[in-house]
């Protein structure tokens, strides 16, 4: 078989951060990563993994990845996935690589009766926006997205110190 879909496993935070830096390039981000492998290793294969991921091969070699995690719909009531990185590297699309994770990770929400499988699009990238919609995808324009990070992070979190939650004690 050509194409292969298997998880991530320990060793392979080197080239989950290669997807990572060549994804941020194509979007005109490369800025913006901060990671590194050390990171990612913890992240991904630490005693309590918080994220997930997919490499996808193809005739051997790595050609793609689905960096994902599991969320939470209070409407629906269930769980469900975020699909936060997908990439393919440009030599190897066109073979149904892209399309081969989504369909993977879909059917781990079919297997698991998680209720959405979501993901975010820039607004600009008209060529991803077309693949997936034609997988179905619906593009949700009503939806911000919202995010506080850095120093607006540290003062919003300042506000409200974890030893004070309500029920929560202090390490």
């Amino acid at each position: 078989m050509d194409l292969v879909i298997r998880a991530a496993v320990p060793g392979d935070a080197p080239l989950v951060l290669e997807f990572v830096r060549a994804l941020a390039d194509y979007e005109k981000l490369a800025h913006e990563v901060e990671a590194d492998a050390a990171a990612m290793d913890a992240a991904l294969f630490g005693p309590e993994p918080r994220v997930f991921c997919e490499i996808a091969e193809w005739r051997g070699e790595a050609a793609g990845f689905a960096l994902w995690y599991y969320t939470f719909s209070t409407f629906q009531g269930r769980h469900g996935l975020y699909l936060e990185d997908l990439f393919v590297k440009p030599d190897y699309r066109g073979d149904g690589i892209g399309k081969a994770l989504l369909r993977s990770l879909a059917g781990r929400c079919v297997a698991e009766g998680l209720g959405r499988y979501e993901w975010s699009v820039l607004d600009w990238n008209a060529p991803s926006i077309a693949f997936y919609e034609a997988q179905g995808a619906r593009i949700l324009p009503e939806w911000q997205r919202c995010r506080v990070e850095g120093e607006a992070l540290n003062r919003l979190g300042a506000t409200f110190p974890a030893r004070e939650r309500v029920g929560e004690t202090a390490p």
